[in-house]
């Protein structure tokens, strides 16, 4: 068997299936949006999404093909393994050059990344990042991600040649840890990105502290995150692990919304927190850390596919980028039709949770000024519903919020 074309073959087929997304998405656009949304856009705000979502689709299809041309390249030419006989040829050193070099060919996709924030979301209104705050980020990232990736190649080497067929469960462990541990450190990498100041005194602080404390959640502090330095649109997160929480506030959403609204938002996110969803989140990622603990297994007992790109011997850097951008690729799609209908239920139970704290009402008005600010497609195609999203549609949860406040309401 050529391993290199199969894997050829299997990068072309998941570059494929990510354009016919593209074209369903493209497509769903001309959809009719469902009466109980039909007030979100005006007329010309409408013709404005459709043309912003036109224009970002098809940019992404051009990002798509470029990146997809790369990576090809870089399989099927041997750039890896010709790379990786510049450094010392230990195992550790070979991991680490072929993770580098997989690092620096995402720079060539740097001015993609610059004509998507810089000039299409900047056309319409979105963008708020100076040059000096892009380029300050797509540094940080680099630096972050190419440090994430060569801890794990070294994790990935030390297991298999320490641990040898008990690798599936080890590597399964490890990363399952390593994931619980990036959570847990995501406040400190929030800050490399963004400012957090305390929110002040006041009524929303008093809402949103009363409202979880009523549900037995400690707030360790309510925190303002300047996104505005980027962008006009909104979000809110909590932060933390258990029931000690630090409550994280776009600046964009104190802005937009209401106390009540607000109190909605949260009272929806502690509603995932009473429903146990983050522990079922936690019990899939172990699943899908298992499945790549496997394909790890799988690649490494085939030594003889790294001839077939050039090397001489097993590569664990090389053998990550197989793992992540072939193998698993090709299988996520599956997961993501489970979790991601698990994750639509888990939003109806915690739009449910808003409602029985009494802000149902105050969810729907903030659910449309979400959408508002952040373009959403009001009437996506059921198909990309099933394979990609993660949350219902919009008309969908405001009509299942509508259903189960008219349900409140007579039973008081």
């Amino acid at each position: 068997m050529n391993f290199k074309t199969l894997a050829a073959v299997i990068l072309t087929l998941v570059y494929l299936y990510q354009l016919l997304l593209t074209a369903v998405r493209m497509r769903s656009a001309k959809n009719p949006v469902p009466a109980n949304a039909a007030d979100i856009y005006d007329e010309e705000t409408y013709l404005r999404w459709r043309a912003y979502h036109g224009e970002k689709a098809r940019f992404g299809m051009i990002t798509s093909t470029v990146s997809y041309i790369i990576d090809l390249l870089l399989l099927v030419l041997n750039v890896y393994a010709a790379f990786a006989k510049l450094f010392p040829p230990d195992a550790y050193n070979q991991m680490a050059a072929v993770l580098l070099l997989s690092s620096l060919s995402s720079l060539l996709l740097i001015p993609f990344t610059w004509y998507n924030t810089m000039v299409i979301e900047e056309k319409y209104g979105f963008n708020k990042a100076t040059l000096k705050t892009f380029i300050a980020d797509q540094i940080k990232e680099l630096i972050i991600g190419l440090g994430l990736m060569i801890g794990i190649g070294a994790l990935l080497t030390w297991a298999h040649q320490a641990l040898g067929d008990w690798l599936i469960p080890a590597f399964a462990g490890f990363m399952t840890a390593i994931a619980l541990l990036f959570s847990f450190l995501y406040p400190f990498f929030s800050r490399i990105f963004n400012k957090f100041t305390p929110l002040e005194d006041g009524e929303l602080k008093d809402k949103l502290t009363a409202l979880l404390q009523k549900n037995g959640y400690q707030v360790r502090s309510v925190k303002i995150m300047d996104a505005s330095r980027r962008t006009t649109k909104s979000n809110a997160y909590f932060s933390g692990f258990g029931k000690m929480k630090t409550i994280v506030l776009y600046d964009t959403l104190v802005e937009a919304m209401t106390p009540d609204e607000i109190c909605a938002v949260f009272a929806h996110e502690m509603g995932h927190g009473l429903h146990r969803d983050t522990l079922r989140n936690q019990i899939f990622a172990f699943l899908q850390m298992a499945v790549l603990g496997v394909l790890a297994w799988l690649t490494l007992r085939t030594e003889a596919l790294f001839p077939d790109f050039g090397f001489s011997g097993v590569n664990y850097g090389f053998a990550i980028i197989l793992i992540m951008s072939v193998e698993f690729a090709l299988i996520s799609p599956l997961f993501g039709l489970l979790t991601n209908a698990f994750s639509r239920k888990a939003e109806y139970r915690a739009d449910a949770q808003a409602v029985k704290e009494g802000y149902g009402r105050e969810q729907i008005t903030a659910l449309k000024k979400l959408a508002r600010q952040n373009f959403t497609n009001l009437a996506p195609s059921p198909l990309l519903v099933k394979l990609e999203y993660s949350h219902p549609t919009l008309s969908q949860r405001i009509a299942a919020i509508e259903k189960a406040a008219d349900t409140k309401d007579r039973k008081e």
